[in-house]
């Protein structure tokens, strides 16, 4: 046995007219919706006129287009989602602007009661009144000329939202690109030139006006397929690119929203943009656009005139590019992990950190022959200056993006060679000691590394640059790795911890070093010392001195070390002050 669905119209009428919009104030927008619809139906559209009067505590909506019979009233002023017959009455045209059939009902948000008085040439005139509860009447109107006059009688405390001020305010918001006659109280809406149609001076002055900022520079946007031309605001300082943009988006002249996503990709965030479209489609409540097809090809379309705007500033002018490209990085970067040409921008034209100072990625490569690179900010800056001065090049890849940009570059052009830099890598370019110097140092190391054996770390002796660096501390990946599963070890619980152990005994384990730099003098009077105490607690010292110079993390064992070493040569030169 089948039923039927019971529904509750009061309830339904709530859901709409309260549920579905974001503000009251999207009234006056489905009501001049309406009028224009109503206006070009006429096929006049010239012709046009809307009258927004105010007072009384009223407020009314008059235009001079086609009217409703009285069918027509029933049909599409007291049905709720039946489009066919929308349809078959000829109010769903392609060139109308509501395409729902439930717009009245957001003046539920700001009245109790609508009267709309209609009248269609040679039919008699209608009043129709609908009442918040889900009510409606139908009666002989008024005789009147062709066209429908909307009047809204406002609930408690929503009469602020009916005045005059606040009509004129939300009329020249909404209605100041419509191609017909808009007046409030008899003074005529100011009806603004389509800006992008007004030249790039009246772009600027727009930008300014409507977003607060005297933009980078303006993008012209043209998408025949969606019916769409704008203009297209790059921001002249840098923004989060987490932050959601919006955009000013108007369908067929009508404004739908001033902060609509979902235009631009997300790479994009360097852009404000204020559009018209014909083919774009609203959502019901007529504040976002609806994500279909159409709407994505738009976005890739918009996506390309953005890059080609980008592609000929670097043709054309390279400095302008560099400043675009120190406020808006990110975004560019971004875009370079999917897009080949915005690739090869930003490797001629975005600096990189480097130990050799700022330098694009081209250039490097040309002055090195391939990219080394470290891949964290700490890593580079535990490298960069000793590798400096072994003259070897170094990328700081530890900003968002760049690791991920040079190893693309390897594999969209295999001429390109990329190598991340090993800090072990590094310690082969170290010098070693001549056969008499290590033979005698031999008691030293020995001694040096029963004093670290303890914190798995291995103690060499070499020579290099620059000498005024007494230690450095390397790690190698596969020891880092080793040093992370201990750690999380000691943290995890029986179950987890078996899992870490199997892989903690599977995994080769190359121990840290902590390299002595024989160019040093303070470490060559180190290893000059008699007393082994002393020489040990200096040996700790540097391995201390080393970790901070690195930014390598302290473990707990390497703080309690630290802080004994420095305890004990505080001792010995007290010590030796007294006798």
């Amino acid at each position: 046995m089948s039923n039927t669905f019971q529904v509750d119209l009061r309830g339904i009428v709530d859901l709409l007219s309260h549920h579905l919009y974001a503000s009251p104030r999207v009234y006056v927008r489905e009501l001049l919706q309406n009028a224009v619809d109503a206006i070009t139906a006429t096929g006049e559209p010239a012709a046009g006129r809307i009258a927004i009067t105010t007072g009384s505590d009223v407020l009314r909506v008059t235009d001079n287009g086609i009217g409703l019979t009285e069918a027509q009233v029933h049909e599409l002023l007291a049905t709720i989602g039946r489009s066919s017959k929308r349809d078959e009455l000829g109010f769903a045209r392609h060139e109308f602007l509501g395409q729902f059939g439930i717009g009245l009902l957001s003046c539920f948000l700001v009245a109790d009661e609508i009267r709309v008085h209609t009248c269609r040439a040679g039919a008699d005139p209608v009043l129709w009144t609908g009442y918040s509860d889900g009510r409606y009447e139908v009666r002989a109107g008024e005789p009147r000329e062709p066209g429908t006059t909307v009047t809204l009688l406002p609930r408690r405390g929503s009469e602020h939202l009916l005045s005059p001020a606040t009509a004129r305010e939300l009329a020249d918001l909404y209605g100041s690109l419509l191609p017909v006659s808009v007046e409030v109280d008899g003074s005529r809406v100011s009806a603004e030139a389509v800006p992008w149609e007004s030249g790039r001076a009246a772009l600027f002055a727009y930008a300014e006006q409507v977003f607060g900022f005297v933009p980078f520079d303006i993008v012209e946007l043209n998408v025949p397929e969606a019916g769409l031309t704008g203009a297209a605001f790059v921001l002249p300082t840098p923004v989060n690119p987490a932050t959601r943009g919006g955009h000013r988006v108007y369908l067929k002249r009508m404004l739908l929203a001033e902060s609509v996503e979902g235009l631009l990709p997300e790479w994009a965030f360097f852009a404000r943009c204020v559009v018209d479209s014909t083919e774009l489609r609203p959502t019901a409540s007529r504040e976002a656009l609806y994500d279909d097809g159409l709407l994505s090809d738009t976005r890739e379309a918009i996506a390309d005139q953005l890059r080609g705007w980008l592609v000929r500033l670097a043709a054309t002018d390279p400095r302008r590019l560099g400043r675009f490209l120190s406020i808006h990085h990110l975004g560019v970067k971004a875009l370079a992990l999917h897009d080949d040409e915005m690739l090869r921008i930003v490797e001629q034209w975005y600096p990189v950190q480097t130990n050799m100072g700022q330098v694009t990625l081209a250039e490097f490569r040309e002055r090195h022959g391939l990219i080394r690179y470290a891949t964290s900010a700490d890593e580079f800056r535990q490298l960069a200056a000793v590798a400096a001065a072994q003259d070897v090049g170094l990328v700081n890849g530890g900003y968002v993006y760049d690791t991920e940009i040079i190893q693309r570059l390897a594999t969209v052009d295999h001429e390109i060679r990329i190598e991340r830099l090993e800090p072990a890598d590094l310690a082969t370019r170290f010098n070693g000691l001549d056969t008499e110097t290590e033979l005698r140092l031999r008691p030293f190391l020995a001694a040096a590394q029963r004093r670290l054996d303890r914190l798995g770390c291995e103690v060499v002796l070499r020579a290099f640059d620059p000498a005024t660096l007494p230690a450095l501390y390397l790690v190698s990946r596969s020891a880092a790795f080793h040093e992370e599963l201990t750690a999380s070890r000691d943290k995890a619980d029986d179950v987890w911890g078996g899992v870490l152990d199997a892989l903690a005994t599977t995994a080769p384990v190359e121990r840290p070093q902590l390299v002595l730099n024989h160019r040093n003098p303070l470490v060559r009077r180190i290893t000059a010392l008699v007393d082994p105490e002393l020489a040990g607690l200096a040996v700790e010292t540097l391995y201390g001195q080393a970790l901070m110079l690195g930014h390598h993390p302290i473990r707990p064992a390497d703080a309690a070390l630290l802080n004994s070493s420095m305890l004990g040569l505080l001792d010995r030169a007290i010590t030796e002050g007294d006798r």
